[in-house]
């Protein structure tokens, strides 16, 4: 009765819900029913097992962190530099989208499918980073030097625990942000 009325894609969020929450080992069928409110035999009528809901949320991240946030970036238009902000608070920022990403990267460290995933979702991001950055900049190895730093600012603003003397963190990665991705044409 329950798999009737609980869509797949309920599962998958409640599995994503865990995750961001608990990590990779909060993600256990009788939990995630229990929060749905169903029976786990509700579960079996979507999945195989575990794995396979854990395969599918995996998916789903991909999907949403890189997929949708392009449509969204392509969608709302704007210079490179401007779409490359914008992708980086949608997926930065967002907090659906970035504590499931933190878990992802805290979950990748013990297994080598997900490391490998995460590498293909990083590559990617760091790509449209490459590509917007080479609208105002042509050398090649500051292209990557100034990527790869956007990209660490963007993560590891949610992992580093250090203060700011004279500065809220939000302006000093705002400034921080601003120097990565300055260019002559955009100067006042």
């Amino acid at each position: 009765m329950g798999a009737l009325r609980t869509p797949r894609r309920r599962w998958v969020d409640e599995g994503l819900q865990a995750l961001a929450r608990g990590g990779v080992d909060a993600v256990r069928v009788e939990a995630l029913a229990k929060a749905i409110g169903v029976t786990k035999g509700g579960f079996y009528g979507h999945f195989a097992d575990r794995d396979a809901l854990l395969t599918e949320m995996l998916d789903t991240w991909e999907r949403e962190s890189v997929e949708g946030v392009v449509d969204r970036v392509e969608a709302a238009g704007g210079d490179a530099v401007e779409r490359m902000r914008l992708a980086g608070r949608l997926t930065f920022s967002d907090d659906r989208l970035l504590h499931v990403d933190l878990a992802v990267r805290d979950w990748a460290r013990r297994d080598a499918g997900v490391a490998e995933r995460l590498r293909r979702v990083d590559n990617r991001r760091l790509q449209l980073a490459r590509e917007a950055i080479r609208s105002f900049c042509t050398d090649p190895d500051e292209v990557e030097a100034r990527a790869l730093l956007a990209f660490c600012l963007a993560i590891g603003r949610h992992v580093l625990a250090a203060d700011h003397p004279g500065g809220e963190r939000d302006e000093v990665v705002a400034r921080a942000a601003d120097i990565v991705l300055d260019h002559p044409g955009r100067r006042p």
